[in-house]
């Protein structure tokens, strides 16, 4: 069964993936530089931590003495070493602790919920209003000097911040289909947490727990400050401080060795969470690719179609917004290589939300939960955020349906433009102006337009300077999301034949998100119909157009008002689109359709295929051409 349940990142793909982020190789190799000389201080350090200099007391940094000797002239270097030992260890017993106890029992609470759920929230609240520090200073004053206890003590004291957190990430998690499967398919509760609820709420947890690292590391010092940390000889970076705070007056550097080191560490604990965080948020997607080899589709009468040589190919893409909110399920779709392809209907479908995934472009908390996004032979899907920086721009290209917002309204259009072709191409100023140029007549603009600012462009202007910013890095495939929406008819017409044009001197594909069927069925060869995050129907345009086989497509159609009869009400499709969350459990459209019975509501309806190509996802698509809906 764990073939079929979703997962999340894996341990080494999430490393894998941290490692290629440059800025985590900084706080990295200096917390490894620190754990390597704590540990290696017997065989490192220059002298013993406890062995005195009398002859250089309170001496700067030398070559006998690299940070100095402090007031009884022991070697700074040597004790900061040793005293890391120290302070890293108590670091760690903290943060064990608050893995054991916090994180164990936020997911507890969160996965089994009821009355246990409701037990932890009133213990939460009642610890959250606990004073941390006074409360460590009675635990103190009760153990003496036994360090582990007063550790472990701070580490239940932070844990229900932590524990909260986890538990509301938890409850999010817990919704999900997948684990629902996994408890119906017999799956212990221990495997569901570990397995397919851990990973998907690690991003939280791995902050929190660099940022409560670092306090450990604060509080330490804090404690040895005011002595209650470990008892002289045995040196600390509290004690280091608190020594070098008595002399201050007598030796200022002493109080930099210590002091950096212990604040560079707390720094580096919290960038590097950051840094696994957003590594954690780019890797693999939520769901584990043999999952999504194997993911039993839902029954259907005909084959399917199969993965092709298409340019981009999405095949059974699942896609999911903040909180695990599925809002795209199971779409196939295909644009070939200079094809112009359309996907259309209304807003709140899903169309939009499907072109920024291929750009991997959601919004925060989206991801591709299952499926592939294959371009060029490339699965998008497992692409990290380096090469898709690199794809993005270049080999595909994006046209949203706000061009002026798209535009930096403090830069002019050259500067604009010229930005991306030096990123795309490199060259001198004035090949890059003449570049600019040759794009902006390319639109079919003049020169002067370079000069304007976005509030001095009308919107047919605007429309063709994005136009010429998309095509600034020559892509092979450009996604048009609305691109003549808040356009007149005649700009309309205009901007459509430049994409045209263009379209045919460089041979590049498009994919065009609209509601409009006139602009289908005036520029695109093929289209796929889209409602409630299912394709409903595809196929070619002729074909939608004369003959559609679902009732939403057929609506669509309908409400076009060159369709009217003269005289006669406008046809409209009753009701709206649902929002995710309410989606029926078979047919999406089922409450808005005249055809539905209790069939279609029962299970989800499989895609059928009554000619070769024309695909609709209907269970009553025969009544819609030649059949009982014609004859009525």
């Amino acid at each position: 069964m764990e073939e079929f349940v979703a997962r999340g990142v894996r341990p080494g793909r999430r490393w894998r993936a941290t490692l290629g982020r440059p800025l985590a190789w900084a706080p990295l190799g200096y917390l490894a530089l620190l754990v390597a000389g704590s540990v290696l201080a017997p065989v490192l350090a220059p002298t013993s931590p406890a062995a005195t200099d009398l002859d250089n007391v309170l001496s700067g940094p030398s070559a006998a003495h690299w940070l100095g000797t402090d007031a009884l002239g022991r070697d700074v270097l040597t004790r900061l070493m040793y005293g890391g030992q120290v302070s890293l260890l108590h670091a760690g017993i903290v943060v064990v602790t608050v893995i054991g106890v916090g994180v164990t029992s936020g997911i507890v609470a969160g996965y089994a919920g009821g009355w246990f759920d409701r037990a932890f929230t009133w213990v939460v609240d009642v610890l959250l209003a606990i004073p941390v520090l006074m409360t460590l200073l009675v635990v103190l004053a009760v153990v003496g000097e036994h360090q582990t206890i007063v550790m472990v003590a701070l580490g239940v004291l932070v844990s229900p911040g932590l524990a909260r957190v986890v538990r509301g990430a938890t409850l999010a998690v817990r919704k999900e289909l997948y684990v629902a499967a996994a408890r119906v398919c017999g799956l212990p509760h221990h495997r569901i947490v570990a397995a397919h609820v851990l990973p998907r709420i690690a991003g939280p947890i791995i902050v929190q727990i660099s940022l409560l690292a670092g306090g450990a590391l604060l509080i330490d010092a804090g404690l040895s400050y005011l002595g209650f940390g470990a008892q002289p000889p045995d040196p600390t970076w509290g004690d280091m401080i608190a020594q070098a705070a008595s002399v201050i007056d007598r030796q200022p550097w002493l109080l930099v060795p210590p002091g950096v080191v212990l604040g560079l560490a707390i720094l580096a604990s919290g960038l590097l969470g950051d840094v696994v965080r957003d590594a954690t948020a780019h890797a693999e997607p939520i769901r584990d690719r043999l999952h999504r080899a194997h993911r039993a589709p839902a029954p259907v009468l005909t084959p399917r179609e199969e993965p092709s040589t298409a340019l981009l190919s999405l095949r059974g893409l699942e896609i999911t917004l903040s909180g695990g909110q599925v809002v795209v399920a199971d779409l196939d779709l295909d644009v070939g290589r200079g094809e112009t392809v359309a996907l259309v209907g209304e807003s709140g479908c899903g169309k939009s939300i499907t072109g920024r995934a291929v750009l991997d472009l959601l919004p925060a908390g989206g991801a591709v939960a299952a499926g592939s996004l294959l371009f060029d032979g490339a699965d998008l899907a497992l692409a990290g955020p380096r090469a898709m920086r690199r794809l993005r721009g270049s080999r595909i290209a994006l046209i949203s349906q706000d061009p002026v917002g798209a535009l930096d309204p403090v830069f002019t259009v050259a500067h604009q433009i010229g930005e991306l072709v030096r990123l795309r191409h490199g060259g001198s100023r004035s090949s890059v102006r003449e570049r600019v140029s040759g794009l902006l007549h390319d639109v079919n603009l003049p020169d002067v337009v370079a000069r304007r600012y976005p509030h001095e462009l009308s919107g047919g202007m605007a429309q063709r300077v994005a136009i010429a910013m998309a095509l600034a890095g020559e892509p092979n495939l450009l996604i048009a999301d609305e691109p003549t929406t808040a356009l007149d008819v005649s700009v309309q017409a205009e901007v459509l034949a430049l994409l045209r044009r263009l379209q045919e001197e460089r041979g590049m594909a498009i994919l065009l998100i609209t509601h409009d069927w006139s602009v289908v069925a005036s520029f695109c060869r093929r289209a796929y119909v889209m409602y409630a995050g299912h394709i409903v129907e595809s196929g070619s345009v002729g074909e939608l157009l004369a003959r559609p086989r679902h009732p939403y497509t057929e609506g669509l159609l309908g409400a076009m008002p060159g369709r009217a009869q003269p005289g006669s009400r406008l046809a409209a499709i009753p009701g709206t689109v649902p929002e995710p969350a309410r989606w029926p459990a078979g047919c999406h459209f089922a409450p808005r359709c005249t055809l539905a019975t209790a069939e279609c509501s029962a299970a989800p309806v499989p895609v059928f295929e009554p000619e070769t190509g024309h695909r609709t996802r209907c269970l009553h698509h025969a009544k819609l051409s030649g059949g009982e809906r014609a004859s009525a």
